[in-house]
């Protein structure tokens, strides 16, 4: 005889999940119905009180941590401030040196800074460049 597996029993068990929508669904039906259509929900969903009761606790305590909670965005860890803190340097010397070198080539004629880096500069008198230290 040829071992046939039962249809009505899964090979190996697996956990049932359930969405927090439908959850919500199941818990307001079931707190609208009377003790008979509580008993014919669970049957027709194939739920136990228990599990009834178990998300019955997870929206309460989701709703006192809700309600416990500041409204507005989370408080940045100290991690999180360092990270922007470096973002906002390093986007304000990125934009040093995107105008740097344009200075540099631009200027290089420019006595002031040719004498500020220590750079021989042009003397119109001598018609050639003198030491600027």
């Amino acid at each position: 005889m040829e071992d046939v597996p039962d249809p009505q029993v899964p090979a190996k068990a697996q956990r049932r999940t359930y969405t927090a929508r439908y959850k919500a669904k199941v818990l307001a039906e079931y707190e609208a119905c009377d003790r008979e259509g509580k008993g014919a929900l669970l049957r027709r969903e194939g739920l136990y009180t228990s599990l009834i009761s178990s998300w019955r606790d997870q929206r309460d305590r989701g709703a006192l941590e809700a309600l416990g909670r500041s409204s507005g965005a989370a408080p940045a860890t100290a991690a999180e401030k360092e990270a922007a803190r470096l973002r906002r340097e390093n986007e304000r010397l990125t934009g040093e040196l995107t105008v740097l070198p344009r200075e540099v080539v631009n200027g290089w004629g420019s006595e002031d800074l040719r004498a500020g880096c220590g750079l021989p500069t042009h003397s119109p008198d001598h018609g050639g460049l003198r030491d600027s230290r």
